[in-house]
């Protein structure tokens, strides 16, 4: 019997999802996670660069793929992930197949 891979746990909201994504985001951007709407864009609102989009992801990535088990934000989605409003949509979407 295979060993399971990933620890089971109840699935997280939408506003988990929210706060977890504005906890991860204020933390690389060295601001305070209050001031992170889900509306704000990242590059226009919350001047962040690809660099801290890039860190952005792999973050998420760790932190998800130990709620499903291959969670992966593909390089192709990047480009529409433009506001933390499409960011939570897109991983709700994806912890929820």
């Amino acid at each position: 019997m295979p060993a399971e891979t990933h620890v089971s746990q109840t699935p997280m909201s939408r506003s988990e999802i929210l706060d977890l994504i504005r906890e991860r985001l204020a933390d690389i951007l060295e601001i305070d996670p209050s001031v992170i709407a889900e509306g704000h864009s990242f590059v226009d609102d919350l001047e962040a660069d690809s660099l801290a989009l890039i860190e952005l992801v792999e973050v998420l990535e760790e932190e998800f793929a130990e709620r499903t088990v291959g969670f992966r934000i593909d390089d192709e989605d990047l480009q529409d992930l433009r506001t933390v409003r499409d960011t939570v949509d897109y991983v709700e979407a994806r912890l929820s197949v």
